[in-house]
């Protein structure tokens, strides 16, 4: 029975509390730790939901006196971003393994301390790249070969107005927390493709700027002046004010723990205070020769993505329409939470092979749902959390090294857009040396 303990009692804690307890045969969750007792409390009382027993609950500051005290095997960390590092190196050090949220960290210099830390003491870091189980994503590695050397990747990502705009109301918003989209979001996407590819980045170049929302946005004559939204007047009919009291997990994480920490969940998107961008194009270069062109928008109409790849015997192209609009009712939701996703969104998902010289045949793929990430994320945590996971001819599950791939991808185009500049990714952290 493996031991695990989490620590980063926010929202996205509960897929992992709710997988121990589906694995509960091979693996018990013993320990929570938080800066906010109020988050702790909510997901004991959901374990008591599901007919298990509530677990010891740590304040944040008592991390490493948790681990030696239940005697805990892996760690879990559900933090803000900026803290990953602090807890993950804590956790090798008491001679704990440790499963992360991406991104792995926010800069190379915590980077570079992970995998240290992990060479040092032989412990062992996982991502949780929850893209690579998804059916559609599997399905692209596997058909790769069929269009031969890959001299090019197109890659568009667009964040509708409901799910964009939701990282400029919380922690995310700042980029000292979360590394900006090119780190936080687009890190799925750069993993991606560096898994697709088998390959890693090796020069980049961005640009990009915050046009939607922030002050800057006001120009475009959506916003209404509060501050956060709960109890403003001014929120009222706001499609870009989240209703925190009207969903029971915002309301119990969040709304009625801010009077332990001060945090605000539901701040207004064109507040003061935006740092991070929300139109962002890439340029990459990969160590093979291969390049991508990467489009990151965050304020689009429709949510979903479109990836193609140009071979030296065809093309692949995966479009994926997630929802094709944001229904009025939904729009104040948050999307993943129950409900949000309303019957009047649409979507739909096509895998296309084009060879040279015959016609575009479709790829048909089974187990993909709308829920889940395409339905990847049972799949993911049932490989983190199991001693005997299934096969994984695709190399999906990812490692240290994987986290620093895709992270390195945004630094470097961070620093590009801070420089104007190409950026090797090398001149910030040399992977071959820590290898």
């Amino acid at each position: 029975m493996t031991r695990f303990a989490l620590v980063g009692a926010g929202a996205r804690a509960g897929m992992f509390v709710r997988a121990l307890t589906d694995h509960a045969g091979v693996a018990q969750l013993v320990a929570l730790a938080d800066t906010n007792p109020a988050r702790l409390a909510v997901h004991n009382r959901r374990l008591e939901d599901l007919g298990r027993k509530p677990v010891p609950a740590y304040d944040a500051a008592d991390f490493t006196e948790m681990l030696r005290r239940e005697r805990v095997d892996v760690v879990v960390v559900t933090t803000v971003d900026r803290y990953h590092e602090q807890y993950l190196v804590a956790a090798m050090e008491a001679g704990c393994d440790a499963v992360t949220e991406k991104p792995m960290t926010v800069d190379a210099a915590s980077c570079r301390r992970i995998l240290e830390t992990s060479r040092r003491t032989g412990r062992s870091v996982r991502v949780t790249f929850n893209y690579r189980y998804n059916p559609l994503h599997e399905a692209v590695k596997r058909e790769l070969r069929q269009i031969g050397e890959i001299g090019s990747v197109h890659f568009e990502w667009l964040l509708d107005v409901r799910h964009g705009a939701d990282y400029f109301r919380r922690w995310h918003r700042d980029k000292a927390n979360s590394g900006g989209l090119l780190v936080h979001k687009a890190g799925h996407h750069f993993d991606l493709v560096n898994w697709w590819l088998d390959d890693g980045p090796d020069q980049v170049f961005a640009a990009g700027r915050l046009f939607f929302y922030g002050e800057q946005g006001r120009r475009h004559g959506y916003a209404r002046d509060y501050d956060r939204a709960h109890g403003a007047a001014a929120a009222e009919g706001d499609p870009f004010a989240l209703r925190m009291a009207d969903e029971p997990a915002m309301r119990e994480l969040y709304l009625r723990a801010e009077q332990h920490d001060g945090y605000l969940r539901d701040r207004n998107v064109f507040a003061p205070g935006v740092t991070i961008e929300d139109d962002m194009a890439v340029l990459v270069r990969y160590a093979r020769g291969a390049s991508m062109s990467y489009h990151l928008t965050a304020y689009a109409p429709w949510e979903g993505y479109r990836v193609m790849f140009n071979g030296s015997r065809g093309r692949l192209e995966l479009e994926v329409v997630e929802t094709d609009h944001v229904a009025p009712a939904s729009a104040a939701g948050v999307k993943g939470e129950p409900g949000s996703l309303s019957t009047a969104e649409r979507g739909w998902r096509r895998l296309l092979i084009r060879p040279f010289w015959a016609p575009p045949r479709e790829i048909e793929v089974d187990g993909y749902s709308r829920q889940g990430h395409g339905g990847a994320d049972v799949r993911m945590l049932a490989d983190l959390v199991r001693p005997d996971p299934p096969a994984d001819p695709l190399g999906r599950s990812a490692d240290a090294v994987a986290g620093a791939r895709a992270l390195l991808t945004g630094l470097a185009a961070n620093e590009s857009l801070a420089t104007g500049q190409a950026v090797r990714v090398h001149d910030l952290l040399d992977l071959e040396e820590l290898s």
